[in-house]
């Protein structure tokens, strides 16, 4: 049993929808529904779940738009996505808007009671070098606060790329591997490409460094993977 941890479930199969509430509550969960995307993103926004639970194919908003919106709109709590797709290109985009994990049509409840449990654990971040702020050329990153300024401007970052910094930082003048991010920041230990990693440095890039084709702090080691300077 995991206690009280509240959990939003968007889906719009009304039978599935029951099942996964009454197992989840069986399992000491407090879980609350949503059948439609564009009403499951202020009903998230609202109630701040501890998870989400979304379904791509729905209603009013995809589930894909419904995690970009949240993500935007500063939702960190972790989403764990349902697909009836097994394409490897919904679980790419899915991982770089920011979702934790996926689930495939049909799964086992035990399956899924697992990957709840092991996101529900990961989501308490650990601090970098025991400080929480983060100071390099003109930006400054506060991890508690989850806020980033560059010039004295704030600059919006998602929490992934906040958990890639946070990790490159921790690791500071060492080369932190793509399969170590993936595995870290993701919690994957095999993944099938290491373009969503690329994709969120190159972010990072553009919204931190004075330079994004010329980084002096977040670099590229060939064959290797990155490393952060101060």
């Amino acid at each position: 049993m995991m206690g009280e941890h509240r959990i939003l479930i968007i889906e719009d199969e009304p039978d599935l929808l029951r099942g996964l509430e009454m197992n989840l509550t069986a399992e000491g969960f407090d879980v609350s529904t949503a059948s439609r995307g564009d009403t499951g993103v202020e009903q998230a926004l609202r109630e701040r779940p501890e998870l989400l639970l979304l379904d791509i194919m729905l209603p009013g908003m995809n589930g894909l738009d419904v995690c970009r919106e949240l993500r935007r709109r500063g939702f960190e709590a972790p989403i764990i996505m349902l697909t009836a797709k097994a394409e490897e290109v919904d679980r790419v985009v899915g991982l770089e808007i920011g979702a934790d994990d996926y689930v495939t049509k049909p799964f086992g409840i035990r399956e899924l009671l697992a990957r709840i449990r092991v996101r529900l654990r990961r989501h308490t971040p650990a601090p970098v070098q025991g400080d929480a702020k983060l100071r390099f050329g003109k930006v400054t990153v506060d991890f508690d606060t989850h806020e980033a300024h560059r010039g004295g401007a704030r600059v919006e970052l998602t929490p992934k790329e906040l958990e890639v910094l946070r990790l490159l930082a921790k690791h500071r003048g060492e080369i932190v591997t793509r399969d170590r991010l993936l595995e870290e920041v993701w919690g994957y230990e095999t993944y099938p490409t290491t373009r969503t990693v690329d994709n969120h440095i190159l972010r990072l890039r553009q919204k931190l460094e004075e330079e994004p084709s010329n980084p002096r702090h977040i670099l590229s080691i060939y064959g290797e993977g990155y490393k952060f300077i101060d």
